[in-house]
């Protein structure tokens, strides 16, 4: 694949993490992750593989929260492998940060995230 086509398929992975959030749908969430993906959600801790990752979201989403979005998201290049995406992002009920999403392609082509850390900074 060229760069841009594996851009084009991290974009989408995003895109469906996104939606699939704003659905409230935490194993169409966690489907967006390696299965042995690593994420750091700040203030609430490390969640290490598919199955914690959909748990975690699971609860976020029976807390109420809904309609992520995000802004200033910037991609670069992995030196490896994949892309690194950052931004800010804002839900009904809290706000953050993405410091650092690393997407990849599985054997398939269809990009997921093996490592995923961001924060919320706070309350809206």
């Amino acid at each position: 694949m060229s760069p841009e086509q594996v851009l084009a398929a991290c974009q989408q992975g995003i895109a469906a993490w996104q939606q699939a959030f704003n659905n409230q749908d935490a194993a169409g969430c966690a489907a967006q992750y390696h299965d042995d993906c690593i994420m750091e959600a700040k203030p609430f801790g490390r969640f290490e593989g598919r199955a914690a990752i959909e748990v975690f979201w699971q609860g976020i989403i029976e807390q109420g929260f809904c309609d992520v979005d995000y802004t200033d998201v910037s991609w670069r290049a992995h030196p490896d492998e994949g892309y690194i995406l950052t931004s800010k992002w804002t839900m009904n009920k809290a706000y953050g940060v993405v410091h650092r999403e690393h997407w990849t392609l599985d054997n398939n082509g269809r990009a997921r995230l093996i490592s995923d850390e961001f924060e919320v900074l706070g309350e809206r």
